[in-house]
């Protein structure tokens, strides 16, 4: 069996005891997806990744929370130092016990910690390098609490907690750096310590205590004053002004191409809708479909607006729908994200160009619908019957819109439309999430409902089931997230929406208006 137990320092510490029932300690977060130290893209977004004034690299401790929230963590501050406290350790092995996502990531991030001292050369007393491990993007060294330190805290804050002492631990050092910097002979100059905690609380504490600190944000795809990618971009109303005398238009088939340069290419992204609306003016909806240097190619749509275009019955009531309807009725998109408020008609579009594709057209063998199981209110407990049978309960929204399409062929007559809802039903399956792990779908309209309530690891783990031929739809509202201690920065449509723009085989829309009835119209703004 192998020991995943973390190497004890060479001098333990003698001041304080470690906590062993820390109710307190905000250890439960939902693990980040692991991030790939290769991959830094949000570094300049990073508040904790920026040098100090002096330019010396800053002192990062870390909460155990951190730790137990994202394994990678300790590869993800760049230049600067990590510093570990001997309660963290503590904690760390006190969580490693179970087949919770918490307990994996206790196991994984202790591997880590014996694989950084296991490593050629590696000295605790002198700090281990973070890049020992192959991982490059990680300069600093970390540095284990392996003597005991003089802590000045108030006498409110009782020593015996973990809290506390790692608290303590900040201002010992904090106090330590000051004076290496006031000093005469002074060899380093002094370098700013942070707490890193995922624990609002403790942030709290530490800022009233006077210590710097800061929120673990490499999980966070979007930093707070970002906006998520909307997908469409209005043009300037100088557009044809600024362009017009360069433009090249041909047509090919039902669609006109027109290839352009100026200031407004560097702004475009692959599969991005643009449109110009203005007063005596044609109007113009299109897509981008290439950019090549400083000349991109937009596309005009299919306005599934008109009656004749109809998908099943469904015509589309405004611009944002109609964009989301040339996504979903493309086969060279295999993969769209649709995100809006309640009653945006983001489930019916996705299921009425499902089965026109399915039934119709027989691009896909069947459409697979799957949703984040998760409570609005109190859980209703076991629920009886098959994996279907289960699910079904939560397939409300499925039930509503299959009732709505069966209203739009008003010449059927009752039997027709009955046997059109059998059909229908038999080409849908509806599956859980928690047996999608080694699947592969082939041929398949995968739908992924209330898609804002995935984390990061589980959205890659649902994306990654397509086989050949597959098309993906992943819909939410970011603005009703369910799930404990995911946000709409770090929410796994989030993520997908983020790492999937500009890829040519993509898309995505932000649906901006209700039709749903006025009421729920209403609702969405005012509560």
């Amino acid at each position: 069996m192998i020991d995943e137990s973390v190497p004890a320092p060479a001098q333990p510490p003698q001041t304080r005891a470690p906590a062993k029932n820390n109710v307190s300690r905000d250890v439960r977060s939902v693990p980040a997806a692991k991030a790939t130290p290769a991959k830094a893209p949000q570094a300049a977004r990073m508040p904790q990744r920026r040098k100090s004034v002096a330019g010396r690299p800053k002192l990062f401790v870390l909460d155990t929370n951190v730790l137990l929230h994202d394994p990678m963590c300790l590869f993800q501050f760049e230049e600067h130092d990590i510093f570990l406290p001997m309660v963290v350790l503590e904690e760390l092995d006190a969580h490693k016990k179970g087949m919770t996502e918490v307990a994996r990531n206790a196991r994984q991030t202790s591997r880590w910690l014996d694989a950084l001292a296991g490593a050629s050369g590696a000295d605790i007393g002198d700090g281990l390098r973070l890049d020992s491990t192959g991982h490059r993007d990680a300069g600093g060294k970390l540095f284990f609490q392996t003597q005991a330190l003089d802590v000045s805290l108030p006498i409110s804050l009782p020593q015996g907690k973990a809290d506390n002492q790692i608290l303590g631990v900040v201002e010992a050092l904090g106090r330590q750096q000051k004076a290496r910097g006031n000093g005469k002979n002074a060899t380093e100059a002094q370098r700013d310590v942070v707490l890193v905690s995922k624990d609002i609380n403790m942030r709290v504490k530490a800022r009233a205590l006077g210590l710097a600190t800061d929120d673990y944000q490499n999980d966070k795809t979007l930093a707070d004053g970002d906006l998520l990618y909307a997908g469409s971009l209005a043009l300037p109303a100088d557009f044809w002004a600024t362009h017009g005398q360069t433009v090249e238009s041909w047509q090919q088939g039902l669609h006109t191409f027109y290839r352009i340069n100026g200031p407004v290419v560097p702004q475009l992204l692959i599969n991005q809708f643009v449109y110009f609306e203005s007063p005596g003016e044609p109007s113009l909806y299109a897509r981008v479909t290439e950019i090549r240097g400083k000349t991109a190619v937009f596309k005009t749509l299919k306005d599934y607006t008109h009656l004749k275009n109809a998908v099943w019955g469904v015509t589309t009531r405004n611009r944002e729908q109609n964009f989301a309807m040339n996504l979903l009725m493309d086969p060279e998109v295999d993969f769209v994200t649709l995100t809006g408020t309640a009653g945006t008609g983001k489930t019916l579009m996705a299921l009425t160009s499902g089965l026109t594709q399915v039934l119709d057209d027989r691009r896909y063998t069947e459409i697979i619908m799957t949703r984040a199981t998760v409570s609005v209110g109190e859980d209703i407990g076991f629920l009886p019957g098959t994996e279907e049978e289960k699910m079904g309960p939560w397939m409300g929204a499925l039930d509503d819109n299959l009732e709505v399409l069966g209203k739009t062929d008003t010449g059927a007559g009752e039997w027709g439309r009955a046997a059109t809802s059998e059909l229908i039903r038999s080409r849908i399956k509806i599956k859980s999430m928690n047996f999608m792990r080694g699947r592969t779908f082939l041929n398949k309209y995968l739908i992924i409902d209330e898609a804002q309530n995935l984390t990061p690891k589980q959205m890659k783990t649902l994306i990654t089931r397509a086989g050949p031929g597959t098309k993906i739809i992943c819909m939410g509202n970011l603005a009703q997230i369910d799930t404990p201690y995911l946000t709409e920065g770090s929410s796994g449509l989030t993520f997908a929406v983020d790492r999937f723009k500009g890829w040519p085989h993509s898309g995505h829309i932000t649906l901006a208006r209700g039709e749903r009835s006025r009421l729920a119209d209403f609702a969405s703004e005012v509560l």
